[in-house]
């Protein structure tokens, strides 16, 4: 028999009954996801910023990571911008599965974990979540041969990632193998981005130094100022050096781009050197060619690691996005979040696969779906 009074355990019972109502709480597995601070999604935008995302017809997804959103950004000429969220937490790398319309984004809190998001009425919404061991660390995402890998940076390896929920290690730079099993114990080198080829030895793939030492990436006085590298896929080994503290490393025809982002540097790998195209007022990271336009993401620097952007005036740095052109380095428009603190990546898809999330950028709001139908269910 209770000890409770009816009163107390009705009391109770609708405490209960009303957690956990949100959609986007049992999305995250976090209850405050309902309750993101509007400031974070106040932005400022400069040039033809709108115009030309509805002139290339497509909608840009960025992590911010810090902040724990997914952000969706999309125009079109008769509607104007649009901005809306999804809460994740610690989202980093995006790829997109454009051969079957899929969206997989990485969340790097322990557990680590891999969201697979599907168009649903226009809305991007979750079908999948697969939880991975914390000690992977995954960061960058990529398809590779039509499979879904992604850095192990606390293994210093590439990893396949299964529908199953299984992982593979199936690349390490040789300086790695050298070390045998205790090579892939900690984070030794920041092996953070992919540049994705046709397969494993047409990719590459950036990383703060070209071998293990006793100070290790987190540390404050590991080594950063011209050490980073690219890895090729081939070779195992650095094809190009000089680099400070390297990410986002993209293949686009033909030409291999990297943000070399304690530098705030946008540019091209090539010859084995890296040539800027772009300098700009933040800590570059995040990157996605479309149509001869780079978007590239910035950052604010974390106060910790201001040694890790010698090339940065740190105090002056921003979270944004900006529209480079390609060939000339042209600043072309921006958003900014004055708010705002750390992006990882930005991708881009077609505005005909999805607008965005079904928050719209109402702090708060429930509309994120409570049943839908797939293909998969129709056809049955």
């Amino acid at each position: 028999m209770s000890n409770h009074p009816p009163a107390k355990l009705a009391r109770l019972s609708d405490h209960h009954n009303a957690k956990w109502r949100n959609p986007a709480q049992v999305l995250a597995l976090w209850e405050q996801a309902d309750k993101i601070n509007p400031d974070l999604l106040s932005h400022k935008v400069r040039g033809g910023w709108w115009d030309l995302l509805a002139r290339l017809d497509i909608t840009l997804l960025v992590t911010r990571e810090y902040e724990h959103l997914v952000l969706a950004l999309r125009a079109d000429r008769q509607h104007g911008g649009a901005v809306s969220y999804l809460p994740v937490p610690h989202p980093s790398g995006i790829a997109v599965d454009r051969r079957r319309g899929i969206v997989h984004l990485a969340s790097t809190r322990n557990p680590n974990s891999i969201v697979a998001l599907r168009p649903l009425r226009g809305f991007l919404a979750p079908m999948r979540c697969q939880f991975l061991p914390g000690s992977l660390r995954l960061h960058d995402l990529a398809m590779i041969g039509g499979r879904l890998h992604g850095n192990a940076v606390g293994q210093n390896a590439i990893v396949e990632l299964h529908d199953d929920g299984r992982y593979e290690r199936v690349w390490w730079p040789k300086c790695i193998a050298s070390a045998g099993k205790s090579g892939f114990a900690c984070n030794y080198l920041q092996l953070n981005s992919i540049a994705a080829g046709a397969n494993m030895a047409g990719s590459y793939f950036s990383a703060s130094t070209d071998k293990p030492g006793a100070r290790r990436p987190g540390h404050r006085n590991f080594a950063v100022d011209g050490r980073g590298v690219i890895f090729s896929g081939k070779t195992r080994q650095p094809i190009v050096r000089g680099l400070t503290r390297p990410h986002s490393a993209r293949l686009h025809r033909g030409q291999l781009w990297v943000d070399n982002s304690g530098y705030g540097q946008l540019g091209i790998a090539r010859d084995g050197r890296f040539e800027p195209v772009a300098t700009l007022p933040g800590w570059t990271r995040g990157l996605c060619l479309h149509k001869g336009v780079a978007f590239v993401g910035v950052s604010r620097v974390i106060p910790r690691y201001a040694v890790y952007a010698p090339g940065l005036e740190v105090d002056e740095a921003t979270c944004g996005v900006h529209a480079v052109d390609a060939a000339s380095g042209k600043l072309l428009g921006s958003i900014t979040w004055p708010s705002g603190n750390q992006i990882f990546a930005v991708e881009w898809v077609p505005r005909s696969f999805t607008g965005g999330f079904p928050s719209w950028g109402r702090p708060g709001a429930t509309d994120l779906f409570y049943a839908f139908e797939t293909r998969a269910d129709r056809e049955q």
